[in-house]
């Protein structure tokens, strides 16, 4: 009698195992003027014109889950933060986007992308007219 809930506390260890997903890991960091339906950028670019606005997209090539954020600067200067919570079954892409209603001032400009707190890297774009 005992020994029969060994197999069945080994076969629930094992599915809520492969039930518990992965830290996210971004592969891709795209910049552009527009997304695709999946939330990729359509046309990539890192040269805007002050009434645009500016989407970056994150992507992930497996499944996995985790907090996604960015932080927009205008040179040094921090303009915007946003972070989301995102789980994937399998490849996918999380999309930020800035915009100004009167239009960014002419120069440099950068987004930092975070993964679960830790910075996976930079992309620089500039606007001008």
């Amino acid at each position: 009698m005992f020994r029969t809930w060994k197999p069945a506390a080994a076969l629930l260890a094992a599915v809520v195992l492969v039930g518990c997903s992965q830290p996210i890991a971004v592969s891709t960091i795209q910049l552009g003027r527009s997304l695709n339906v999946d939330q990729s950028v359509a046309s990539q670019t890192t040269t805007f014109k002050p009434n645009e606005t500016v989407y970056v997209s994150a992507l992930n090539s497996a499944r996995g889950e985790g907090t996604i954020g960015v932080r927009w600067y205008m040179g040094t200067q921090f303009l915007s933060e946003r972070e989301k919570r995102v789980s994937f079954k399998g490849a996918g892409a999380t999309e930020f986007n800035i915009s100004s209603a009167t239009g960014f001032p002419i120069g440099d400009y950068s987004v930092e992308v975070f993964v679960n707190g830790t910075s996976i890297g930079t992309r620089k774009f500039n606007v001008s007219k």
